[in-house]
């Protein structure tokens, strides 16, 4: 379906003066080509000036058939006939005749001239380009400047290439660069000559395509798109070159010959067909690339089907075959304002091509799809695309349609389109036909910029043919008219018309003004949300435009008249107040598409999240726009809602007034109570009234019943307003794990901050500061619960116990509850580690005699866990080992330190604890002290060391040997009672005789080994010195055990 609104896209429009009347007209680089009819004169007007004044005239060598010109290169190319021949030829430097200098030079492809015609002054050319059939089309890549030739059954590309005049003396030359990368070649700007002297253009057959089942009508060329169509039949393939020597197999179908003599007395109509993307190449339209001999210098080629479509006449309409034929073929680019023409490939193709009654537009890159099918309520003649509109022309009027050419390059320049932070009218939204514009007896049509020109020839001589009125379905309402524009009085039948289109911005500002009367009698209309999108379309195209677009607007009047008075810098300073003013109405765009969608359905309520994000209205501003009307006071659009939670959920540094947070809480009270315990609990309402809050809470509870957040929440309230007894009671309603589950629920009463990760930014609330006061436990198990379930990170809540200044006290607690309840490896190894240091360092801080006072001591609040409920309840914390009791101090120091330093050894007695990480950290220790010993004979043993553990233990605790001996030389290490422990005993009590610590180790080692030796052995490990009758009992205790073994 086709809306259709009642606004004007012309400004103005002008007649040109021309003597004869118009056969064929052009335009580009801001020129107006006009072919006399039956004539051989080209003549050229200026459309960027008042009145389109006269620029130059020159004849060509024969009828003109057709004509084009090619930003690229500034050329003209056309089709001509003489003498029953037909040729192609290329005029290029044809601005020196505007110089007065008629001097013209006429040559052969790739044939420079040289020598004093050349040197003596510049001069047009003309290049005749042969061919070795009769040429029906053509068309120049305005990307590349190249030029494709349709012939009967072949397509010729050829290459447009800039050859320096110094070079002209060279026996051969031969151009380097191939194409599509032609950008290397002339990119010559509008309006400019060539420099003087110094190249020439010339064109390079690059490559000839055969097509044996389609016989073009007309082509088009766009940065390696090559689009033609028949009668009914359009094929776009793109064309790649390859510097890799692969043999180009043709196609088979091509070698195949269609048998359908038979059927020359039918009419053989082929099925409607539409094949996209790689599905084209299934098409009954081989193409075979033949080789030119030039594929050593330029390289292969490789062709990939893009898209074919077949139509079938519609003969139920009354319609004839010429009436079904298409026309207007055109491949479109489209650059955005983060790259430049001359050197990448443009962001978006289109392609565009129309039946009488239809037209279709599709996207090209990034995969082929289908955009717009303008539906005409009567037969077109032909179609003009452009950045911001579709020109049409039937044979009274003048017609405009909108595309959606900025909604594909849009996505594709911006990756946050379509997310909740920026959107885009969506590229399938229908069309809209704008107000048209009469005239008489149109004929042709062609866009440069802003200008629409036009060619109107009245039959005077024949009656014209009544239209016909025949209802053409998906059409819903009449076309909105103008009054009829007259012929001018000279007398004549043919006009030629320059109508000015208003700039973007008029025409956005006209579409808003349209849209008023929606405004006032339906807001929710879908034709107003279609209305304002199209704006925001005509707005983003402009926005799109490259820099030197927006430097050079093509064809804007008020440009080309400060062309001669202002300089580069007077036009920058208006292309940036141009821009300014295109972005604040983009912003006021949005803002209206904001309001469209906070009041519109379910199905797009979402996108009034990302308008009103563009539009950069503060909430309160959003929320003034957003009151409900006066036939239902309490009823908000689901999308204003869907904004106002989506807002309150997330960590934003704006924090609203009290009145605009109490408004906030008002409108969820009336819209969704169910959504109040996360709107209380949002950063940015913390200026809210806690006693207008907790009435509404009441009330609340009242109605939907008790639930823990809710509970939690009033409870907040009472602690804003002081009322603690109040807050206890409310606290005191549920179990602690209850209240836990309730912070799980809604974590921002507790921590704002923290939804991005580690590194986000995270505060504590009232509440937080309360519970380490009063239930540091809660506040414990909590942070725990919100660190499992991905609420907090374990950085963000060791930020959080550092800002309540706790943290050497809850944080040391929340590690070691969090090594109770985390099961993930690279935590609990994290956890260890950081434990271990604070244990460390209250070891260090603190010792034997530390007194309370002193400024250095730590907290003395008593922790959450002891070291036997650690011991008791965490696997991680390994029971102490026997021999410990021995060399722990007795109950002389302090209860802070004796709780560190059991910790820290049921860490090292623990499974888990990496010994390596923690040694270095170990060295902070002294070994003076037993406890210090301790800790580093726990290091050793835990690493392996147990010669050197039990030779230190010795030397310093040898009342602990025999106990460290039965529990640490057991299993695989039992052969070290007699290999290591029992020599160490004999050295050592035969050098202290009198030892009976060491003499009572010996007769305890001796009856160890006397159990675990055979008597062989036994005798084997007697000191050679020892005495015989010391050692006899434990030999027959020896000899005993193994004849009973």
């Amino acid at each position: 379906m086709v809306h259709v609104y009642n606004c004007h896209p012309f400004a103005s429009q002008q007649i040109v003066q021309v003597e004869q009347e118009p056969g064929l007209v052009c335009c580009g680089g801001g020129v107006l080509f006009v072919v006399a009819a039956g004539g051989c004169k080209v003549e050229a007007y200026s459309v960027e000036q008042e009145g389109c004044p006269f620029i130059c005239r020159f004849s060509t060598m024969g009828t003109v058939k057709s004509i084009q010109h090619s930003k690229i290169g500034d050329y003209l190319v056309t089709i001509e006939e003489k003498n029953s021949a037909t040729y192609l030829r290329a005029y290029t430097n044809w601005r020196y005749q505007a110089e007065g200098k008629a001097r013209v030079g006429v040559r052969l492809l790739g044939h420079l001239l040289r020598g004093v015609s050349v040197q003596s002054g510049v001069q047009m050319e003309i290049i005749e380009i042969p061919l070795s059939e009769r040429p029906v089309a053509m068309a120049c890549c305005s990307v590349t400047g190249d030029l494709l030739v349709g012939c009967e059954n072949t397509l010729v590309l050829f290459a447009l290439r800039r050859q320096n005049q110094q070079s002209l003396n060279q026996s051969q030359q031969i151009p380097q660069s191939t194409w599509p990368n032609s950008q290397q070649s002339s990119s010559q700007s509008q309006g400019q000559t060539l420099s003087s002297n110094q190249n020439g253009l010339d064109f390079e057959r690059s490559v000839v395509l055969h097509l044996q089942k389609l016989k073009p009508k007309k082509v088009a060329l766009c940065g390696g798109y090559v689009a033609v169509h028949a009668e009914l039949e359009v094929l776009v393939f793109k064309l790649d070159s390859s510097c890799e020597q692969n043999t180009l197999d043709e196609s088979s179908d091509t070698k195949k010959i269609d048998h359908l003599e038979d059927q020359a007395d039918f009419l053989v109509l082929q099925r409607h067909q539409e094949l996209l993307g790689d599905r084209a190449k299934d098409c009954d339209i081989p193409v075979s690339i033949e080789k030119t001999g030039l594929e050593d210098s330029t390289g292969q080629y490789t062709l990939s089907y893009v898209l074919f479509r077949r139509f079938t006449p519609d003969f139920f309409q009354d319609c004839n075959v010429e009436e079904t034929q298409l026309h207007s073929l055109q491949l479109y680019p489209l650059f955005t304002s983060n790259q430049s023409v001359s050197l990448v490939e443009p962001t978006c193709v289109f392609c565009f091509f129309s039946l009488p009654t239809a037209g279709y537009l599709y996207s090209l890159k990034g995969g082929v799809e289908l955009l717009s099918a303008y539906q005409y309520p009567e037969k077109v003649l032909e179609a003009v695309l452009t950045d911001h509109l579709l020109h049409v022309i039937t044979k009274n009027a003048l017609q405009c349609f909108t595309v959606r050419c900025s909604a594909v390059a849009a996505r594709i320049k911006d990756p946050y389109i379509d997310t909740t932070i920026k959107a885009c009218p969506p590229c399938s939204m229908e069309v809209c036909a704008l107000r048209m514009q009469l005239f008489i007896g149109l004929r042709s049509v062609c866009v440069y910029g802003r200008h629409v020109i036009l060619l109107s020839t009245a039959d005077t001589e024949t009656p014209e043919e009544p239209e016909r009125t025949t209802h053409r379905r998906g059409l819903s309402r009449k076309w909105t008219i103008s009054s009829p524009k007259e012929t001018s009085s000279a007398g004549h039948g043919w006009n030629l018309y320059v109508v000015d289109t208003v700039s973007p911005l008029t025409l956005y500002q006209e579409m808003v003004e349209y849209s008023q009367r929606y405004v006032e009698t339906n807001p929710q209309a879908q034709s107003l949300r279609h209305l304002l999108s199209e704006a925001h379309l005509l707005l983003r195209a402009s926005l799109l435009q490259t820099p030197e677009q927006q430097g050079n607007i093509e064809g804007h009047p008020a440009m080309s008249l400060q062309t001669d008075t202002g300089g580069p810098a007077e036009k920058q300073t208006a292309v940036q107040t141009d821009i300014q003013e295109l972005e604040e109405a983009l912003r006021q765009n949005c803002a209206q598409l904001g309001d469209c969608f906070s009041r519109g359905s379910q199905k797009d309520c979402h996108l009034a999240l990302p308008y009103y994000r563009m539009s950069g209205l503060s909430v309160t501003d959003i929320i003034a726009r957003n009151h409900p009307l006066p036939s239902s006071p309490h009823s908000y659009g689901p999308g204003f809602l869907f904004y106002l939670k989506h807002y309150l959920l997330e960590e934003t540094e704006q924090i609203l007034s009290q009145e605009a947070a109490d408004e906030v809480i008002d409108i969820f009270s009336q819209s969704e109570p169910s959504q109040l315990v996360s709107v209380c609990a949002s950063p940015p309402m913390i200026n809210i009234s806690p006693a207008q809050t907790l009435q509404v809470l009441k009330h609340l509870e009242a109605t939907a019943g008790v639930s823990v957040p809710l509970t939690i929440t009033m409870a907040t309230m009472m602690l804003r307003l002081d009322d603690l007894p109040q807050y206890r009671q409310l606290m005191e309603r549920h179990a602690e794990m209850l209240l836990v589950y309730g912070f799980i629920e809604e974590p921002r009463l507790l921590l704002h901050g923290g939804g991005g990760g580690q590194r986000t930014q995270i505060r504590s609330t009232a509440l937080t500061r309360q519970l380490a006061k009063s239930q540091p436990g809660l506040l414990v198990a909590a942070m725990v619960a919100l660190h499992e379930n991905n609420k907090v990170q374990l950085e963000q809540a060791g930020h959080i116990f550092k800002e309540l200044g706790c943290e050497n006290c809850l944080q040391v607690d929340f590690w070691e509850a969090m090594l109770m309840a985390s099961s993930q490896e690279a935590v609990i190894q994290e956890l260890l580690f950081r434990l271990a240091s604070v244990y460390i360092d209250r070891l260090t801080n603190t010792t034997s005699d530390t007194h309370p006072n002193e400024p250095h001591a730590p907290s003395r609040r008593r922790p959450l866990k002891s070291a036997d409920d650690l011991m008791n309840s965490c696997s991680h914390y390994g029971a102490l080992y026997p021999w410990l009791t021995v060399l722990n101090p007795a109950q002389t120091t302090s209860s802070q330190h004796q709780e560190a330093l059991y910790k820290l050894q049921s860490l090292l007695c623990g499974p888990s604890l990496s010994v390596g990480s923690v040694v270095p950290l170990m060295e902070r220790l002294s070994e003076e002290s037993l406890w210090g010993f301790s800790l580093h004979l726990l290091c050793t043993t835990r690493r392996g060391q147990y010669d050197s553990s039990i030779e230190k233990l010795l030397d310093r605790c040898p009342q602990a040997i025999i106990a460290y001996a039965n529990h640490q030389l057991q299993d695989k290490h039992m052969v070290l009672w007699w290999q290591k422990l029992l020599p160490e005993l004999c050295n050592r009590t035969r050098a202290a005789t009198d030892n009976s610590i060491l003499l009572a180790a010996l007769k305890e080692t001796l009856v160890v080994v006397a159990m675990e030796t055979s008597p062989t052995e036994f005798l084997e490990l007697m000191p050679d010195d020892g005495t015989a009758f010391y050692f006899l009992p434990h030999l027959l205790t020896c000899s005993q055990h193994h004849l009973l073994a």
